[in-house]
Formats: C-alpha cells, structure tokens, sequence
C-alpha cells in the first residue's frame, strides 16, 4: 500500500464506508460482504480471505484520486488477488450495472418518440458492447498473460505494454448518451428519467475509477514483475 496512505488496517472498515460510499463496491469486488460490524480493515479482511494490502492499496489509491502511474507500491501487493478484483468488477458491469441501467433507460423512454427512443437506446447498446469488448479482451488475453508470469512463464509475443497502447477509453458513448438525455431529450422529465441519468454519471464515473486502476496501478505491478521474469 502506499507509505503515506490515509487508510490503515486498524482503521474500522465501518468509517471507511462512510466516509467514502463509492468504497462499498470496491469491498464487493474483493468478496467482503457487509455486516462486520466494529472490527477494522485488517480483521475484516483477514476474516474473508482478502489480501489486506492489496485492498488497501485499492481504496487509498482511489480516494487520493491518483492520476499518475503509481511508483511506490509496497511488494505485499498481490497481483492474484488484484486480478480478481479486476475480474469481479467486470462482471459486475457486464451482467448486472449495464443490463440493469437499459431496462430502466427503455422504460424510461417509453412515451417519447419511437425514432428519438430508438437512437437514445441504440446510443446505449453501443456503449454497452464497446465496455463488453475491452473487459472481454482483458478476461480473454491479459489476465491469462499475467497469470503465466505469475507462475513464471514469459510469452515472447505479448507484454502488457501491447495492452498499454490499446487500452483505448470508453467514455466518449456515455458522453454522448448524457447530452442527448440532458439538451434534447424532447419528452417530459420524469423522475425516473432523472434516476437513470444519475445512474448514468454514477456508472460513467465507476468505470473511470476502474480504467484508472487498471492504468495507474495495475500496469505499473505488472510491468514491474515482467522485468523480474528472464
């Protein structure tokens, strides 16, 4: 974890939540349910079987809203349980954050013009399978790649810097999907319109926050263990 990181394991995992809601998502990913209680980071991790640097790493590396390739990572990290972590969030996006936000966006939609519902909805689908295509290459060809040089196995035809450069971002759909919804959306608000926009920044930013571990964290881990690997 970082040497100056606000979070410690003797802090209560209950104050961190609180302090930091958008952290009850990071817990998920790492398999820690609610319910602990008083007890602190470190207990709570140690009691589901998490990698409590690994974790904390995670959560102090996003609420310090780090935007540079992290060099000061202390070597407890686990690369094992950062893959899963990773892993979790994807299907957290795939199968329930995504086909969760469109049910909610058609019915949303239902009494506007079926050819502006259709382009809204289609926006959405797009999106949706751009997020789908880069979570599924990294499931398909990074994490096999990063296990292999956890085992000790280097591949002469692939390095993480391949995934460097084609990391491309995935933004710029939900982008446009918010200003079709917030400048020209020609039906009456609703609130559950409203809901799904809020749902939208929220995913928006959720997604942001793991293409930055993945950039800014992850790939720094990785390229380090690559040069340990002859």
């Amino acid at each position: 974890m970082y040497k100056n990181g606000k979070y410690r394991e003797t802090d209560k995992m209950s104050d961190l939540i609180c302090e930091n809601y958008p952290m009850v998502l990071v817990m998920s990913r790492f398999g820690i349910a609610l319910g602990f209680g008083e007890k602190n980071i470190g207990e709570v991790c140690r009691q589901n079987g998490v990698d409590a640097c690994t974790f904390l790493t995670v959560v102090n590396f996003l609420t310090e809203d780090i935007s540079a390739p992290v060099t000061d990572v202390n070597k407890c990290l686990s690369i094992d349980a950062l893959i899963t972590y990773l892993h979790n969030a994807h299907d957290y996006f795939l199968n329930f954050r995504l086909p969760h936000l469109r049910r909610k966006l058609v019915e949303a939609i239902a009494e506007c013009p079926k050819d502006v519902a259709f382009v809204i909805q289609n926006f959405f689908d797009e999106y949706a399978e751009e997020v789908n295509k880069h979570m599924s290459y990294e499931e398909k060809v990074v994490f096999p790649y990063v296990r292999g040089l956890l085992a000790g196995k280097k591949d002469p035809k692939y390095n993480i810097s391949i995934f460097r450069k084609r990391h491309d971002q995935i933004e710029m759909k939900i982008v446009e999907l918010k200003n079709i919804l917030i400048k020209y959306y020609p039906g009456p608000g609703s609130n559950l319109l409203n809901s799904v926009l809020f749902d939208i920044f929220a995913t928006e930013q959720d997604l942001a926050s793991h293409n930055h571990v993945e950039d800014y964290l992850f790939m720094p881990a990785i390229l380090a263990l690559e040069k340990t690997i002859n």
